[in-house]
């Protein structure tokens, strides 16, 4: 006898008459749980390089801490706890992340300006004074 996609089936073998159901074995249950979910990010190595490269306001370390309470959360099983954690050291992380590079532009904006300005003051002073006086 084949079954679907031409599997060969193992042989049917009928209870023998003197034997019913329920003198057999019983089954054994096996409940499979599903996988638990993935525990939730500490950005610790992000909130690192804010601390050491951008501590703007010290919210690199500020990150960092709550990076590390995020992870002692995890080891200790309250995902929510290290959920929360790690989501505030994101947006610490974030924040720092956009108030350098808004510094960065202004530092920028303002030596170019300045730079400018200076230039500017150059030329001037080195042009003859074409005015002897009032005419």
């Amino acid at each position: 006898m084949e079954g679907p996609l031409g599997q060969r089936l193992p042989p049917y073998e009928p209870l023998p008459e003197g034997l019913d159901m329920e003198r057999l074995p019983p089954s054994a249950v096996v409940s499979v749980e599903p996988p638990p979910p993935p525990p939730p990010r500490d950005h610790l190595a992000w909130s690192l390089c804010t601390a050491l490269y951008a501590n703007v306001c010290c919210l690199g370390f500020m990150a960092l801490v709550f990076s590390v309470k995020s992870r002692d959360r995890k080891v200790l099983g309250d995902y929510s706890g290290a959920l929360s954690y790690g989501s505030t050291a994101k947006y610490l992380n974030i924040t720092a992340l956009l108030l350098n590079i808004f510094l960065v532009i202004l530092i920028i904006a303002l030596i170019a300006s300045g730079t400018i300005a200076a230039v500017n003051l150059f030329h001037s002073q080195q042009e003859p004074h074409s005015f002897l006086g009032p005419t």
